[in-house]
């Protein structure tokens, strides 16, 4: 996609007293940016950054999450334990719960009546719209519906009806606000998308808004604040840690292979659990993958993760050696892993594997090409965390659907624990969801970076690398659902094709599944 400069976007920014850009920058201040590929880091992987953030900070008082909060993790530690224990303690392990949870095993959330996918009926509800304007007849378009404006929007741009693309957006501008409902919040991020799109400079805008962040400190706090007030990603790792803990139980050395280790916090309950494994700890080696673009947001460069990693080995008195890879996933090949005989190996992709492009944006499909490499290690388990979300290749219009469909169920969510005029809660949604909101919608090609996949996707995928899908514990799945009550009932968790679902409502937003 061409870039231009962000100068033929001032108009458009400039006149939007709603905009959530129109503070962050003045296009007048920016030249045009170089076309040289900046590949995207998830520098914002959020369950991986662990600030010291009070729970009457994240929530208003009296909250059920404030109160459960302390219990989290303890129960993850707890989980995780269990699972280290010995053969014959399986049994009891499987029929056991937390201890805060009570003495009745949970069940799992059962599976609710669904809607039409989101795409698919939003889709259904315009291509009716387009048919009456075409018979002449009266608009289905509902007065003060924010959301089938939006799609208006989307659908009159996919078609290249600028005139009536240029009335709507102007009317969409007025409805959305960065502090209001869920949908205003989110469509002030999807008419920026929108807008960047029609002028060609989505890859600009994504790149100003990495360059525009806040200072590192505060950026870490804003990441860590969105971990705490939504589960889905930490309940993503409680599963991924319980898949790896349950492999390796009977193991002496153990070799971690992190594709994106962030500041290695995923990491902390798990080793604290080896460290106290019946039998004594094994030997445990950490490798560390995160691309350079990644050290803003962490603070620091990998080998801050190192002394992390070594203070923790010290303080749960267990051997761990860390070895840090800062490269690109793609680039990363079987030598720099330095695999030695008699490890057990076990390989994490948390929310990273959708930003590797596949055979839709490189010829030599590196997605699939990694997922090979990574099977021809012989790994113990290899455990996958994603967004559950369908925008790597369908067309525009389509992914705009889904995207408004997917966020929307995650904006809502944040309004559970976070009141609407909260500060911290405006730069949340800006500086970590907004970014990846404008990518998705306005940049195609190699500038697009976000290209999430259904895990019937997914399962596909490492199939044909090899693979066997590796059955989640169901002890874990109780744990996990019990843990999403501290939060809110409409938080569902459900199981299917050996993988794990956590949503919102009726929507399903990140899959956890394992593999060998």
């Amino acid at each position: 996609m061409p870039n231009q400069p962000l100068g033929s976007l001032k108009f458009e920014f400039g006149n939007s007293p709603n905009s959530p850009f129109s503070t962050q920058f003045d296009s007048d201040s920016f030249t045009t940016l170089s076309d040289t590929q900046d590949q995207y880091s998830p520098s914002e992987n959020l369950s991986k950054f662990s600030i010291s953030y009070s729970s009457s900070q994240i929530c208003s008082g009296g909250s059920s999450f404030s109160n459960c909060h302390g219990s989290i993790d303890d129960a993850l530690q707890e989980l995780e334990t269990a699972l280290m224990g010995s053969d014959a303690d399986e049994d009891e392990v499987t029929t056991q719960s937390p201890s805060f949870s009570g003495n009745k095993r949970t069940q799992l959330v059962g599976a609710r009546p669904t809607r039409p996918h989101g795409a698919q009926s939003h889709l259904i509800t315009a291509q009716k719209r387009q048919k009456g304007s075409e018979r002449g007849e009266p608009s289905l378009f509902p007065p003060n519906n924010l959301k089938q404006l939006l799609i208006a929007c989307g659908q009159a741009l996919s078609e290249n009806r600028k005139n009536d693309f240029e009335k709507l957006i102007q009317e969409a501008r007025g409805a959305v606000s960065i502090s209001g409902e869920p949908i205003q919040r989110l469509g002030a991020y999807m008419v920026e998308g929108l807008v960047a799109r029609k002028e060609a400079s989505g890859s600009n805008i994504y790149r100003t808004l990495k360059c525009r962040e806040p200072e590192s400190k505060d950026l870490l706090s804003y990441m860590h604040l969105l971990y705490e007030i939504c589960p889905y990603l930490k309940f993503g790792y409680m599963a991924a840690n319980g898949a790896i803990a349950e492999a390796c139980r009977s193991e002496d050395r153990i070799h971690i292979i992190d594709f994106q280790i962030a500041q290695g916090t995923q990491w902390v309950t798990l080793l604290q659990a080896l460290a106290a494994r019946p039998g004594g700890p094994p030997h445990v080696r950490i490798t560390g993958i995160d691309d350079p673009v990644s050290k803003y947001a962490r603070g620091g460069s990998l080998e801050a993760v190192g002394k992390r990693l070594a203070g923790l080995s010290e303080k749960f008195k267990i051997p761990v050696e860390f070895h840090a890879i800062p490269v690109f996933a793609p680039e990363v090949t079987r030598k720099m892993l330095q695999v030695k005989p008699g490890e057990a190996i076990a390989v994490n992709f948390p929310l990273q594997l959708h930003h590797t492009p596949d055979e839709s944006v490189d010829v030599n499909n590196p997605r699939d090409g990694l997922l090979r490499m990574v099977k021809s290690l012989s790994p113990k388990v290899t455990t996958l965390v994603e967004q559950e979300s369908n925008t790597n290749t369908t067309p525009f219009f389509t992914r705009f659907l889904e995207t408004l469909d997917f966020y929307s169920a995650m904006f809502e969510s944040i309004d559970v624990t976070m009141p609407r005029d909260r500060k911290e809660r405006i730069n949340v949604e800006m500086h970590c969801l907004a970014r990846d909101i404008v990518n998705i919608i306005a940049c195609e090609g190699k500038e697009r970076v976000e290209r999430h996949e259904l895990f019937g996707k997914w399962k596909s995928r490492f199939m044909m690398a090899g693979f066997r899908q590796y059955p989640l514990s169901s002890y874990v799945n109780s744990v996990i659902s019990s843990l999403l009550r501290c939060y809110s009932e409409h938080y569902t968790l459900r199981q299917k094709d050996g993988a794990m679902l956590l949503g919102w409502k009726d929507r399903n937003l990140i899959s956890a599944s394992a593999w060998n």
